[in-house]
């Protein structure tokens, strides 16, 4: 199992429609074929702790088999369509991968 997640901060700048744009296309990533499960969320409100990082707008998990399936689902027509229809929307990007 390999576990995909996400973590986005949109531009401060973003019209409702392209926020709109934007949710609804990253919540297209959890239906590619080759993933198990994937989940959508943004920060949760739970008590501000020094550890918790809650800074991001968005955040992205999915599970996958194998490295295979990561592979499989990192060049999927989906996903490459999430990137070039939402990466102008976004100032930062990171990703932990775990097995």
């Amino acid at each position: 199992m390999l576990i995909h997640t996400v973590f986005f901060w949109l531009r401060d700048d973003l019209t409702d429609d392209e926020r709109a744009t934007f949710e609804a296309s990253v919540k297209t990533l959890t239906t590619i074929s080759s993933i198990e499960a994937g989940y959508v969320g943004t920060p949760a409100a739970t008590e501000d702790r020094p550890v918790i990082d809650s800074s991001y707008d968005y955040c992205l998990t999915v599970l996958c088999k194998d490295l295979a399936a990561h592979d499989t689902y990192q060049v999927d027509p989906i996903h490459l369509s999430f990137i070039e229809t939402c990466a102008a929307f976004w100032t930062k990007v990171l990703v932990y991968d775990a097995d």
